[in-house]
């Protein structure tokens, strides 16, 4: 017959859930409730299915009920005969009936009687607060499917075996989204990543999540679905002053969970949220990332412990770098309860000993050296009992520091060759970085260095050059340091015992944090950035950047010669460029606000002299009452402050006026 072809199918196709059923079977000599919830899409359906079969083979008969076919009235569930068992699916329809199921109804049935309830959310707290059904009810939470599972099923449907774990990394094991990605590799793709297929998605999406009951609802959902921890202060710096609200709903939703530091949701649900945003609404996906991403830095850059800066960067390295498509960016390892210190008394043998067995006794001395040298330079990566798993050195370079070291002779000869550091710009290389056990594959260890990496720059506000020489393996890293805005550093690469370094550089006046951060968030959103290597923009020297200010407070008035003016693509403009403003404009702003702070004589004089010029220089003098001598010594005193404040903006000694 086909109900047992049916049968016959499911259970061949059913994967899993042993202990799920295990613990059915057991309970069918017995009465009570099996509460079974998890969130959509996870396996309830299915396993109350195998449920009925299981019954059926033990000669009890099943009563099926999903709520989502109930009229809500005072039969709204059905009597029991003695031996049935009852299994009531998308039990999340019948919670305001709760109450009733359990006071009323559920006792009202025969003494032998099994029921299951399978829904979405656990039970709430009244079902506990009762110690009769506290003994009566085992609750179990479903979750998704572990790898051998997932690849039993990937098997069992003649998926073939090359494709088994691009599937489970897409799905995470989660049971209908795998079933779907069957289907379509049975149609002919081969995805990559979820977003691959948009027909999935949004079928994912109508299974796993409610329609949110207002667009800012929505918003909240998509935002939870792209950071690393969701509270309500994010909420409220994204989306405003209904964020209490907002956060309390987001609480309700079954694939969102409750963390120490905030709500996440399931890896899936995180996962089709993204990939349905960024298909549907591109631009807004992109919005959606930058203001999230203005938020997360406002929280990083306001928290006083290096260590929690270092793990919620660690946290959203985690999360973004599961979309990338770069190999080495793509889903970083957590960290894994691993944490980022500072150097401590013992440190130095496992440091050393981990440098000697991955790279040799020569760059075990120069970690050594360094170590002695400069231990505040040295990061090291903790497992949770405080154990060193691995390190990362930044070093500021100084010429003081040349001769011992190859690897930093030939990062500091590479920055003074292509753009020396000026006056106060400071020149960081990153020089060693090792886990203990994995070396410099994925590992804990490379998710904190990417974090430290990015904390370096977000607050080294007057860099002229970071460079990276740490990694030995030139194929496997360029990629990755290319997506980050770091190129080759072409003669800069170096040789340790047997083994070649290359060296990547970024030249943050060229590409400042701002510029870089704008082209990662675009990368990100899938916009065709290009490589973030700011050739058309100009480095000065202190005297060049001097005379251009000279050349400019000349020209303010003739828009010809001003638009000639190498200070236009200098990294003081730059920082201070707002959207829709014209370099030239912005030009101008610096130049009146650095007027502005000037003492009261010297700001008069400079506004009559540059900004507001309406007769010679010789007649201001006059209406100043000062000899034309004495006026031009103030007046050259009012361009020397001018450009001391405009230049302490482009080495990072100030921040943007913005």
């Amino acid at each position: 017959m086909l109900g047992e072809r049916l049968r016959d199918l499911r259970r061949r196709s059913f994967v899993g859930r042993d202990r799920e059923v295990r613990l059915f079977r057991s309970a069918l000599a017995d009465s009570g409730l099996l509460f079974v919830h998890g969130p959509g899409g996870v396996g309830k359906s299915a396993l109350l299915d195998m449920f009925a079969d299981v019954a059926a083979d033990a000669g009890r008969s099943a009563v099926r009920v999903d709520a989502r076919h109930l009229r809500l009235g005072p039969d709204v569930l059905p009597a029991l005969a003695d031996g049935e068992v009852l299994l009531i699916d998308t039990y999340e329809l019948l919670e305001p009936l709760d109450d009733w199921v359990r006071e009323r109804y559920l006792p009202s049935l025969p003494g032998d009687a099994l029921v299951v309830i399978a829904g979405r959310r656990a039970p709430g707290p009244r079902w506990y607060a009762d110690p009769a059904w506290r003994d009566l009810m085992r609750e179990i939470a479903l979750g998704n499917l572990p790898s051998a599972d997932g690849r039993a099923y990937l098997a069992a449907q003649g998926v073939p075996e090359k494709l088994h774990d691009r599937l489970l990394a897409i799905s995470h094991g989660h049971p209908l989204l795998l079933s779907m990605l069957v289907d379509a590799v049975g149609k002919g793709a081969e995805p990559y990543r979820l977003g691959d297929v948009p027909s999935v998605v949004g079928a994912l999406l109508a299974q796993i999540i409610d329609e949110a009951p207002s667009p800012l609802h929505r918003a909240a959902l998509e935002l939870c679905a792209h950071a690393p921890v969701t509270t309500e202060d994010l909420l409220r710096a994204v989306l405003g002053d209904e964020a209490e609200k907002l956060f309390v709903w987001l609480r309700t939703l079954p694939f969102i969970d409750d963390g120490p530091n905030g709500l996440y949701p399931h890896d899936v649900a995180r996962d089709a949220l993204d990939a349905d945003l960024r298909w549907r609404d591109a631009a807004r996906y992109a919005e959606l990332r930058r203001q999230l991403s203005v938020a997360l830095r406002a929280r990083i850059l306001a928290t006083a412990d290096e260590r929690e800066q270092i793990q919620l960067l660690a946290d959203v390295i985690a999360v973004d770098g599961s979309r990338s498509k770069v190999a080495t960016c793509s889903n970083p390892p957590a960290t894994m309860q691993a944490y980022a210190d500072t150097l401590q008394d013992g440190d130095r043998a496992p440091i050393i000993a981990m440098t000697t067995a991955w790279q040799g006794e020569e760059q075990a001395e120069l970690a050594a050296y360094w170590l002695d040298r400069r231990p505040e330079a040295f990061r090291v990566f903790r497992t949770a009992s405080g154990e060193p798993r691995g390190y990362v050195a930044c070093l500021e370079l100084t010429e003081t520091d040349l001769g011992a070291d190859p690897g930093v002779n030939a990062m500091w000869r590479y920055a003074h060759e292509h753009g020396a550091p000026r006056t106060g710009e400071r020149v960081r290389a990153w020089r060693f970085f090792l886990d203990r056990d994995h070396g410099q594959l994925a590992s804990p260890s490379v998710t904190l260095f990417a974090a430290c990496q990015t904390l370096d720059a977000l607050t080294h506000h007057n860099t002229a050059w970071t460079l990276v020489g740490a990694y030995a393996d030139p194929a496997l890293w360029a990629p990755t340091m290319h997506n980050l805005g770091f190129e080759p550093a072409k003669g800069a690469e170096y040789t340790i015992g047997s083994t070649r370094y290359p060296v990547f550089a970024h030249d943050w006046r060229r590409t400042d944090v701002e510029e870089w951060l704008e082209i990662l968030h675009a990368r990100q959103a899938g916009a065709l950035a290009t490589a973030a290597d700011g050739t058309d923009n100009t480095v000065l020297s202190e005297p060049q950047f001097a005379e251009a200010i000279r050349s400019a407070l000349r020209d303010l008035h003739t828009p010809n010669l001003l638009q000639e003016n190498p200070l236009l693509r200098s990294r003081a403009v730059r920082q201070n460029q707002r959207d829709g403003n014209a370099p030239v404009e912005t030009l101008r702003e610096l130049l009146e606000t650095a007027v502005s702070v000037l003492p009261p004589n010297l700001r008069v004089l400079a506004d009559r002299t540059f900004l507001h010029p309406v007769t010679t220089q010789e007649r201001i003098a006059e209406s100043l009452h000062l000899s034309f001598n004495t006026y031009r010594r103030h007046r050259d005193r009012a361009v020397t402050s001018i450009t001391e404040w405009l230049w302490a903006g482009e080495t990072g000694h100030r921040t943007s006026t913005r």
